[in-house]
């Protein structure tokens, strides 16, 4: 029910959107002249149809609309691939599917080998007439093993017998397949079923293993009918199973072939074993020879009118498998698209686009199971809250050797075995966080990490990065010093710098922060030297006329006129450092957005792929937003002189 609202509040947002824009346009008086950035301000309807024709194109190429307006759809369309299934080996044997019979694509292939070994025979300049002789006539006794397969008088009554048993099965299913109440489902076999349907899942649905807390996943698609009309199609996929091995274990063996072909093997392993080693080529194409025949042999060949009744009954049964879909071929037409559900043996599957683009609701439900502590994803959750003492956030921000530099010696225990503290021993508990003032709740788990490691490594970028920056825009030695030092590591794609980095500073978080502190370093310097070297010369000149010092004409003159690059460089530098990191955490690392999906997508967790990529997207969207809002709220004068 929420994913067919859902669809529908979408479809209504994407209408709505698109006529308030049209009526906007028309009533809408735009003063501004083409080019003015305020013409591109504003449009959040815009933004909304954007947002909302992204996640229409989701929900349906990954079928979540098919499974949010047709549940049993996906088991209803699994009983009708397990018929198909069975009807691909059948087809295969007529031109219903194929150009040709099977038995005509067989003899032409085979005619085509025996005539290639018998001009390698004829043109071999390394045998003698007489095993040229003896080699043609075992080509020419295989050729003629053909007719005796083709010939419809030297069918065997049994064999002949046996295909119309067969055809009148299929005539019989086709016939039955047809009535409304099929298969005739007995009051014991209709409990049976619903107490299996009972421990069967739903379409991809997400569970907790119990006991365990661990996601686990049902089979992806249900296999037990749910519905009559997957029962009649379960049902006939067993009958057609059972038809279908009949069939091929019958064999065209009348007793002329069966004579022919035991004395072929026989004479060809006599003359084979009268040979030596040095007429081992002559052995060699007896071989060939012998493989061929085998071939024919175990091969499905008739006469060429043997198998028309049985063709009719097939094309029959396949008109009656359609026409009893009814509406749910027009399901998978516009519903599944990209795609179908598909049959192999006992098990059915999604193929197409919904195969690797996991649904929205899946995807939510999993990333809320993933991000629960009970959950979580190698023990660790996504993104959680834990209440934890004010005292260790003290502990880890004041160094232990402020207690060390104090007067006096540490408290040392008395011959009762008491200990009693003094005020060096107390502030040696203050700055190692042993002791208990009140909890806070601090977020903790996967997206955090990552997040913080990002925060950080741009944090000491932006502090050492502007300033140097600012120095080698305003400073010739500077710039002369530090560019070549700058320009000589920047060019190095960040993953050269990922193994060094990390086998030296470990698999921590000092190596991956040192890692994004050297990606955003280069950007954040060459983003403010642009800005202190782009300042118009007319305001340095006009602020010095006002008696202005140098601190001065940095703070209010040349500082402002960078903050703009320095932003954008910011922005860039966000995404740099998110790519790092996740490549990173892929090389290294037991938590974070990188190691997560490093290890889905070896055990090929496409929803937990998919959840990476869009938290990624948003925790990039979300640093980026905020740059914006503090672009347009601290540089208003950007782009306006």
């Amino acid at each position: 029910m929420l994913t067919q609202a859902i669809t529908i509040l979408i479809i209504v947002a994407i209408v709505g959107c698109i006529l308030y824009g049209r009526k906007l346009i028309r009533t809408e008086k735009v003063d501004a002249v083409f080019g003015n950035p305020e013409r591109a301000k504003g449009g959040t309807h815009w933004v909304i149809l954007g947002s909302s024709v992204i996640l229409l194109v989701w929900m349906y190429y990954s079928w979540d609309i098919a499974k949010g307006f047709y549940p049993r759809s996906a088991n209803e369309l699994c009983q009708v691939a397990k018929v198909n299934d069975s009807l691909v080996a059948l087809n295969y044997q007529f031109p219903i599917n194929e150009r040709e019979f099977k038995t005509t694509a067989i003899i032409k292939n085979e005619n085509k080998n025996l005539q290639d070994v018998l001009n390698q025979i004829e043109s071999s300049e390394n045998l003698n007439s007489q095993e040229k002789n003896e080699l043609t006539n075992f080509v020419n006794q295989t050729i003629s093993l053909i007719p005796m397969l083709t010939n419809y008088d030297l069918m065997e009554l049994e064999t002949k017998n046996s295909i119309k048993e067969i055809t009148g099965k299929i005539n019989d299913l086709t016939s039955r397949f047809k009535q409304a109440d099929y298969p005739f489902e007995t009051a014991e076999q209709k409990a049976e079923r619903l107490k299996l349907l009972e421990s069967q899942g739903d379409w991809s649905l997400v569970k907790i293993r119990a006991g365990t807390g661990s996601i686990e996943n049902t089979i992806e698609i249900p296999l037990i009918a749910e519905t009559s009309k997957g029962l009649k199609f379960s049902k006939a996929a067993e009958e057609l199973n059972l038809i279908n091995d009949e069939f091929f274990k019958l064999r065209n063996h009348n007793p002329t072939f069966k004579s022919a072909i035991t004395e072929l093997k026989e004479s060809i392993k006599e003359y084979r074993a009268n040979k030596t080693d040095a007429e081992e080529l002559a052995s060699t194409y007896a071989k060939d020879i012998e493989k061929i025949a085998r071939r024919i042999e175990f091969a499905t060949i008739y006469p060429p009118t043997a198998l028309n009744e049985m063709q009719q009954a097939i094309i029959d049964f396949d008109k009656a498998n359609k026409a009893e879909q009814g509406g749910l071929r027009w399901v998978d037409v516009f519903l599944f698209p990209a795609g179908t559900i598909v049959a192999s043996g006992s098990n059915c599957s999604e193929q197409g686009s919904a195969r690797w683009l996991p649904k929205p609701s899946d995807t939510f439900n999993k990333f809320i199971l993933m991000s629960k502590p009970s959950v979580g994803y190698k023990s660790v959750p996504l993104l959680w809250i834990d209440m934890m003492d004010v005292s260790q956030i003290i502990g880890f921000i004041l160094p232990d050797w402020i207690a060390d530099i104090l007067p006096g010696d540490y408290p040392v225990h008395t011959t009762e075995g008491v200990v009693e503290q003094n005020f060096k021993g107390r502030v040696l508990k203050v700055v190692t966080g042993d002791f208990s003032l009140f909890k806070i709740p601090v977020p903790y788990g996967h997206i955090w990490d990552s997040f913080m490691r990002v925060l950080l490594g741009l944090i000491f970028g932006i502090v050492i990065g502007v300033p140097l920056g600012l120095f080698m825009g305003l400073n010739r030695f500077a710039k002369g010093f530090f560019d070549p030092l700058i320009e000589l590591y920047r060019p190095v794609p960040p993953l050269a710098w990922a193994p060094l980095v990390i086998s030296v500073l470990g698999i921590d978080n000092t190596g991956k922060v040192f890692l994004l502190f050297m990606v955003s370093l280069s950007i954040m310097i060459i983003s403010a030297r642009a800005g202190a070297s782009g300042t118009q010369l007319s305001k340095i000149h006009a602020a010095h006329s006002l008696g202005a010092s140098k601190r001065q004409i940095l703070r209010y003159v040349i500082f402002p006129n960078s903050l703009p690059e320095i932003l954008t460089g910011i922005r860039v530098a966000v995404g740099m450092c998110w790519g790092t990191l996740v490549a990173a955490e892929f090389l290294a690392g037991t938590t974070g957005i990188g190691f997560v999906e490093n290890v889905a997508k070896k055990y090929f967790q496409y929803e937990v792929i998919w959840i990476t990529i869009f938290i990624m997207g948003m925790l990039g969207l979300l640093f980026d937003v905020t740059l914006r809002k503090m672009i347009a709220k601290y540089i208003p004068w950007r782009g306006k002189g």
